[in-house]
C-alpha cells in the first residue's frame, strides 16, 4: 500500500471513528484533527482500528512527535514498517 492509498485509508477510518461527523476529504486536506472536530471518544476510536487493521501501538500522547494529522499518522505507520507501505 502506498502513501496516497495509506493516508486515504486512514482518512476513512477517522470517518468511521467519528460516525460521519468528520469527513475522509476533510481530513485529506491536513490540518489538526482536533480543529477539524474529532473529539476524544472520536480518537480512542481511530486509535482501536489503527492498531487493529496495522498492528501497531498508537500513543497519542507520548514521547516523541504529536500524533494529531493524518500525515502524523502516516509516518508513524510507515515508521513502524507495518503491512502498509
Amino acid at each position: 500500500m502506498g502513501t496516497s492509498e495509506l493516508r486515504e485509508r486512514i482518512a476513512e477510518l477517522v470517518g468511521e471513528a467519528t460516525g460521519g461527523e468528520v469527513s475522509p476529504a476533510d481530513v485529506l486536506a491536513g490540518g489538526s484533527m482536533i480543529a477539524l472536530g474529532v473529539d476524544s471518544l472520536g480518537l480512542l476510536r481511530l486509535v482501536d482500528a489503527i492498531e487493529l487493521e496495522y498492528d501497531v501501538e498508537v500513543e497519542l500522547n507520548g514521547p516523541g512527535r504529536p500524533l494529531d494529522t493524518i500525515d502524523d499518522l502516516v509516518a508513524l505507520l510507515t515508521a513502524a514498517g507495518s503491512d502498509v507501505g
